[in-house]
C-alpha cells in the first residue's frame, strides 16, 4: 500500500484547508486510514481517521467540530477538511493506514498503522 499526502500550506487563522491522501497498491479491504500530525518539539498524534468497513470515524476533541474525514472510493482517496484553523494546527500531516479495522478506542493511536505516507505541512499563521 503507497499513500501519497497533498494539499498543505499557509493559512491565515480562521481559514480553511483541505489534505488529500491517494492510497495505490494492495487493498485494505475494511482497514482503516487515518491522519496525523506532529508540531515541532512534540509527539505525533492522531487527527482523525475512517473505518472503511462501516465508514465509522474518530477525531481528536482538539479538531472536532472543525475538521471533517471523508473518503471517496472511486478515486481511493480520503480527505481532511479542515475549517478554522488555528495557529496550533501548524505541523506536518501525515496520513496512514492498516488493514485491520481498528476498534475505536485504538484508532488514534499510531502504532497500529503500518502504512505511512509522507508528510504535508500545515501552517497557520498571519
Amino acid at each position: 500500500v503507497q499513500l501519497q499526502a497533498s494539499g498543505g500550506g499557509l493559512v491565515q487563522p480562521g481559514g480553511s484547508l483541505r489534505l488529500s491522501c491517494v492510497l495505490s497498491g494492495s487493498s485494505l479491504g475494511g482497514g482503516t486510514i487515518g491522519w496525523f500530525r506532529q508540531a515541532p518539539g512534540k509527539e505525533r498524534e492522531g487527527v482523525s481517521c475512517i473505518r472503511l468497513s462501516d465508514r465509522s470515524m474518530a477525531y481528536a476533541d482538539s479538531v472536532k467540530g472543525r475538521f471533517t474525514i471523508s473518503r471517496d472510493r472511486a478515486k481511493n482517496t480520503v480527505y481532511l477538511q479542515m475549517n478554522s484553523l488555528q495557529p496550533e494546527d501548524t505541523a506536518v500531516y501525515y496520513c496512514a493506514a492498516t488493514t485491520r479495522g481498528l476498534i475505536r478506542s485504538s484508532m488514534l493511536t499510531d502504532r497500529y498503522y503500518n502504512y505511512w505516507g509522507q508528510g504535508t505541512l500545515v501552517t497557520v499563521s498571519s
